[in-house]
Order: structure tokens, then C-alpha cells, then sequence
């Protein structure tokens, strides 16, 4: 087995530690901001020092007591009061440090019901993922200062919240818990499929996004959800190697080469989907695992069992609505009925406000026009999709589709 990097064991590490911290400190002013900037002062130079000198016996416990060392220092300069320093100055030796994972309640910290989606995805991915400031500015393409300013901004909105570190009780835990996996799930998403710039895929979003529903799992492993985020996960980034050319450009489902995707990581994922089938209750994650199950299971993309596919469609539509569920039964129901029901039920969201100009609305209407025989529709559609999408590699793509099926003038 390939032995972790220390970038991936810091990568680890870093929330243990910074729950460590917030456990210990989080009562005091600054406490969870002055905490993860401690523990991010203490990653930096094991980052230099153990590559070079050979990592510490015990990484976690010398992690827990330099970034301890930083917090004392900050309350020192901050407050300058004896009696705090008294009370904040006291250090476990790294012998003492306990064994618990605070990851998700880290995770259930940062994404606080005070928060947007944006900034608790921005705020994840900083304090329990370890990305730098800089790190999540590239991925989302927004400059430093304004991922700076989200992240700030949202640390005071969970101070002023007065929240605790701790896991609620009852349906607030598992209100929480639905809030955590939705950030993780918008995470992967943007990784697999960016939404915007040049590249269609951004592997470090995708793998850190599976790093943490993994760290959830662990904690949580009969929690149907959970295994179905994570196998819906792996299944879909089990085909990454065969969705873009040589040159970046993306490839369809129904043309990849399947040889090409990673098995192991398919048998893990259907192992995990047939877990989170067999619980009492199905949820949206599960039910979506189910699907990308269905595919990974087809040898070719002309074996796939789309009347299954569109059955699942259907569950899911009913238990969580959302135009894009409807989006994806259209193209389930072309390929079980042919494109005019598809195009039925597709126009069922032209009157949806969340679609209006949707990229993907078009996109898919296009791909039906084209499979009725309406080069001339298709084309309109793929154009006006193409000019829809923040997406360059998307974009290609579209323009491709309506140079194929351009009308031929007389």
C-alpha cells in the first residue's frame, strides 16, 4: 500500500487538531477563529520541517502543541490580562492528547444554519479540509480578498451565534447533519464538474469533498445517507479518466470508454449503494447512488437498464422535487418511451424560474430535438446553451454538437 504523504497526512490531521483546540479554547474570545488560524500557524512549519527532518512520532501531539503554543501567544498579545493566561496556558503533553476525531463536529460547526451555502462550503474547506485562502479563491475563480473576506465573515456569524462545540440532539442533529452532506455534495460537485472556467474538472475539490464524507463515514457508517453520498460519490469519480479527451474535451456518458474506469473504486461504491439501499427509510443520496449504480453496472452504455433508471427518477422526484431530477428523468424517459415523451416532460419546466436560461435545460432540450430529427431545433438550442454556460470545456462541447448538426443550406 502507497504510504501517505505528509501533505495528506497534515491534510488528516488538521481538524483532529483544530478540534482539539476549539474543545479546549473555544470559551474564550476568538475562540474558533483564533483556534484555526493556531492550528494553520503550527501546519506550516510541519509542512517545511518534516519532509526535511522526518515526521514526528507522535504528528498529532506535536501539531496539538505548537498550534496550543500559537493560541497562548495570541491571547498574550490580545488580552495581556495574567488571569487568561493562567487559564489558557496549561498544555497537554503530547502524550495526553485524547484520541478522539472531532471532524464532524467541525463539520456540523462550520456549517452552522447562520450560514450560506457559499460560505459554508468556503468555510469547510479552509478549516477541515486545510485548503489555503489562495487554494479556494483558484477553485471557486474569485480573487483572494473576497474568499478572505466570505471565510472572515463567516467565522463572526458563528461567533455571534454563540454556538457550541458539540453535536446537537434530535432532529437538529440530523437537520445538521442533511446541511454537512449538501455542502460536501455541492463540494464534489463543483469539483467534478466545474462551473465555470477553462477546465471541466478539478480533482482536488473532488478528492477532498470524498476525503470528508469518508471522515463522516467512519463516524457515522449505518447512517444510509452518509453511505449513499459516499458511493454516489465513487461512482461517479470512478469515470474521470474517460470524460475528457487528450486535449480537455468532454466526453459523453453513452460514448466513454468503460475499460477506463476505476474499478476498484466501482466495486466500493456498489457495496456501499447496496448498504444504503437495505435501510428502513431511502433519501435522495441513496436513491441517486442507486442510479449511478445502474450505469456503472452496464458493460456498455446500450445495456444500461434505463427503464430502472427512470423508475429511480421517479422515487426521487417524489421525496426531494427539483427541476434537475425532472432534467435527468427526461433523458431516462426518451430512452424508455423516445424523445417525444421526453420532450413532454420537458417542457414541464419551461415555466420554472429556476431554469429560466439554464444552461443545462437547453442543452438537454437539443440533445432530444436531435434525437426526433429536428437538426434544425437542436442546433438553436445547442448554440443558445453553449452561449449559456461560465464552462469552456462545456462550451466546446455544445459548439461541436451544432457544427454537427448545422442545417445544410441549399
Amino acid at each position: 500500500m502507497t504510504q501517505p504523504t505528509v501533505e495528506d497526512l497534515l491534510r488528516d490531521l488538521t481538524p483532529q487538531v483544530l478540534g482539539t483546540l476549539v474543545r479546549r479554547n473555544g470559551r474564550f474570545d476568538g475562540g474558533f477563529e483564533g483556534c484555526e488560524d493556531a492550528v494553520q500557524e503550527a501546519v506550516l512549519p510541519a509542512a517545511v520541517q518534516w519532509p526535511a527532518e522526518g515526521v514526528p512520532d507522535n504528528p498529532r501531539g506535536w501539531l496539538v502543541t505548537v498550534a496550543s503554543r500559537r493560541f497562548i501567544d495570541q491571547v498574550r498579545s490580545e488580552h495581556a490580562r495574567r488571569e487568561r493566561e493562567a487559564a489558557t496556558a496549561a498544555e497537554l503533553p503530547p502524550d495526553g492528547v485524547p484520541d478522539s476525531d472531532d471532524t464532524l463536529l467541525l463539520l456540523f460547526l462550520c456549517c452552522h444554519p447562520t450560514l450560506t451555502a457559499a460560505s459554508s462550503t468556503a468555510l469547510t474547506l479552509r478549516a477541515v479540509g486545510g485548503l489555503t485562502t489562495a487554494e479556494i479563491a483558484r477553485a471557486f475563480l474569485v480573487p483572494e480578498a473576497t474568499m478572505a473576506a466570505r471565510i472572515s465573515r463567516a467565522k463572526q456569524r458563528i461567533r455571534a451565534a454563540g454556538s457550541t462545540f458539540g453535536l446537537p440532539d434530535g432532529a437538529e442533529r440530523e437537520e445538521r447533519l442533511r446541511v454537512v452532506l449538501h455542502v460536501l455534495y455541492l463540494i464534489f460537485n463543483e469539483g467534478y464538474s466545474a462551473s465555470s472556467g477553462s477546465e471541466l474538472y478539478r480533482a482536488d475539490l473532488a478528492r477532498e469533498a470524498i476525503r470528508l464524507v469518508r471522515a463522516v463515514h467512519a463516524q457515522l457508517p449505518q447512517d444510509g445517507e452518509v453511505s449513499g453520498l459516499l458511493a454516489l460519490m465513487l461512482l461517479t469519480h470512478s469515470r474521470r479518466e474517460a470524460r475528457t479527451t487528450a486535449d480537455g474535451d468532454l466526453v459523453p456518458l453513452d460514448e466513454q470508454d468503460r475499460t477506463a474506469w476505476d474499478r476498484a473504486m466501482i466495486d466500493e461504491g456498489l457495496e456501499l449503494a447496496k448498504a444504503s439501499l437495505a435501510r428502513q427509510t431511502l433519501g435522495p443520496y441513496a436513491l441517486q447512488a442507486a442510479i449511478a449504480a445502474t450505469h456503472a453496472a452496464a458493460d456498455a452504455a446500450q445495456e444500461t437498464d434505463w427503464a430502472q433508471v427512470h423508475a429511480l427518477y421517479l422515487i426521487l422526484e417524489r421525496i426531494a422535487p427539483n427541476p434537475m431530477v425532472t432534467l435527468n428523468r427526461a433523458v431516462a424517459l426518451t430512452e424508455t418511451e423516445g424523445p417525444a415523451a421526453g420532450l413532454a416532460l420537458l417542457s414541464t419546466l419551461d415555466a420554472d424560474d429556476r431554469m429560466a436560461g439554464h444552461h443545462r435545460l437547453m442543452s438537454v432540450r437539443a440533445h432530444l430535438l436531435e434525437r426526433a430529427g429536428d437538426t434544425a431545433g437542436a442546433y438553436e438550442h445547442y448554440r443558445l446553451a453553449a452561449k449559456s454556460t461560465a464552462s469552456l470545456a462545456e462550451q466546446r462541447y455544445l459548439e461541436s454538437r451544432a457544427r454537427l448538426v448545422r442545417p445544410r443550406t441549399p
